[in-house]
């Protein structure tokens, strides 16, 4: 259930027999053309796609995160690392100091890893607390499930582009765009990032069939269930 759909009643009967619940992490960056909100869209509606059978609490995504390098695309919002830290960790200390004590954390941003140890540092500090980080789009199944459709699969690419991410009445290339040269992007500064990507896709087609891309949502929602329902001990 998500939380916006929830009162605060609701909530604290679901905490009289259960201790789970769901934050899913976003960012406001750059994906070519589709929507600047891609990875908020999709951590959240993976969370609530997959926690909606089980009736598990689904929180509002965070929707900034790190991302430096593409501040060279207008629209683009990133928070340094400690602040980013800070926010997730009293985001964490809240569920906690509510009842929440089980948190998978849905992660739609390669670029929040950072914050990982912060969420370590959460559960050595908190008795009872766990806390589990996941990146659904490279989950071992999902990432599978994207290899079997098409191995050339990146940032901005078809990987990304579902039917709720993408815009209405905006026209994408048809051409498969190459791989960008991933070792000269790890010593560039945003405005470089931008000269070497372009429009911003890191290579692959910018779109396939809704068919596939429904396929794969389905693999990735499944996976995600499995840790909510999992092994807890």
């Amino acid at each position: 259930m998500k939380i916006s759909d929830c009162n605060w009643f609701e909530v604290e009967r679901w905490l009289e027999t259960d201790d789970r619940c769901v934050l899913p992490l976003g960012s406001t960056e750059q994906h070519a053309y589709l929507s600047l909100s891609v990875d908020s869209i999709l951590s959240e509606k993976m969370a609530a796609d997959a926690a909606e059978p089980l009736g598990v609490p689904v929180f509002p995504a965070i929707p900034y995160g790190l991302t430096p390098y593409f501040m060279a695309f207008p629209g683009t919002v990133s928070l340094s690392l400690s602040t980013y830290a800070t926010v997730v960790r009293e985001v964490l200390d809240s569920l906690y100091a509510t009842g929440f004590r089980r948190i998978l954390i849905v992660n739609g941003h390669g670029g929040n890893s950072p914050v990982q140890p912060a969420c370590a540092e959460w559960m050595q500090a908190n008795e009872g607390a766990r806390c589990r980080f996941h990146d659904w789009w490279r989950a071992p199944k999902t990432w599978e499930a994207v290899q079997s459709i098409d191995p050339v699969a990146s940032h901005a690419s078809w990987m990304e582009n579902f039917p709720w991410t993408r815009l209405e009445d905006r026209q994408m290339p048809s051409e498969q765009k190459p791989y960008v040269d991933f070792d000269r992007l790890r010593d560039r500064n945003a405005q470089g990032v931008r000269e070497l990507i372009g429009d911003g896709n890191y290579g692959g087609f910018y779109q396939r069939p809704d068919e596939e891309m429904h396929q794969l949502w389905d693999v990735a929602v499944n996976e995600t269930r499995e840790l909510m329902e999992g092994d807890w001990l």
